[in-house]
């Protein structure tokens, strides 16, 4: 059977990691809480980013994008991915992590953008959550097995890490009582990290073409054979 796909945009999550990312900096959430409430004002002390560290878990296409804004911000930007070679990341104007221990432990942000598969699958384990700073928080808009999520949350429950921004989870929909649902350091989305009017566009645009090729024996966009 013949497999064929869509495009995607590799912008729409890199905007949202960054929306996440300043979402946790500034507190927004609380903030915006307050105001609605008539609580305090303001509520809290934001975090400045311009000479904080952002590493970054994969520089692809969408690290890439992130890695960009981070530097257009006056951040110190570095990354790391097995990959990944000094000549590339240099080339993208950050710095080469030796390894995920140096990246998490030399980092006020982590962001995660690897592609799932074995190598990856746990690759932020207990170890490493205990190798970030507690004022540190981590960003996942890429895939949740990444994460030791167990870990992840025991992490955060206990103030080892300052915070998560998440987009992924490993049972999604999240279920209603879950705590990611409920802890105050954590800012989390549905999985929306693709979902913009754009990319949308183009998904629904290019399977109807899809369709349209393959019943006319000329398939397009084909990712393999499924056998």
């Amino acid at each position: 059977m013949t497999v064929c796909g869509t495009d995607s945009g590799s912008r729409p999550p890199a905007e949202l990691t960054w929306a996440l990312i300043l979402g946790l900096a500034r507190n927004l959430v609380a903030e915006s809480i307050a105001v609605r409430s008539g609580g305090q004002w303001p509520n809290g002390i934001g975090l400045d980013l311009a000479g904080a560290t952002l590493g970054l878990l994969g520089l692809g296409r969408i690290g890439a994008d992130v890695a960009r804004v981070g530097l257009a911000f006056g951040m110190h930007v570095q990354a790391w991915s097995e990959n990944l070679t000094p000549d590339r990341a240099i080339a993208q104007g950050v710095d080469y992590a030796r390894g995920v221990q140096e990246l998490l432990a030399s980092s006020d942000f982590v962001s995660i953008h690897l592609v799932p598969g074995d190598r990856t699958r746990g690759l932020v384990d207990r170890g490493a959550l205990e190798a970030m700073r507690p004022s540190a928080y981590l960003i996942n808009t890429a895939r949740a097995e990444i994460v030791d999520q167990a870990a992840l949350l025991e992490a955060l429950q206990h103030r080892r890490i300052a915070g998560a921004g998440l987009d992924v989870f490993d049972l999604e929909p999240l279920p209603a009582t879950h705590p990611f649902r409920t802890l105050p350091n954590v800012l989390a989305t549905p999985h929306l990290g693709y979902v913009t009017r754009n990319n949308y566009a183009a998904y629904f645009t290019q399977v109807i073409e899809d369709i349209a090729a393959y019943l006319a024996a000329r398939p397009i966009r084909v990712l393999g054979d499924s056998g």
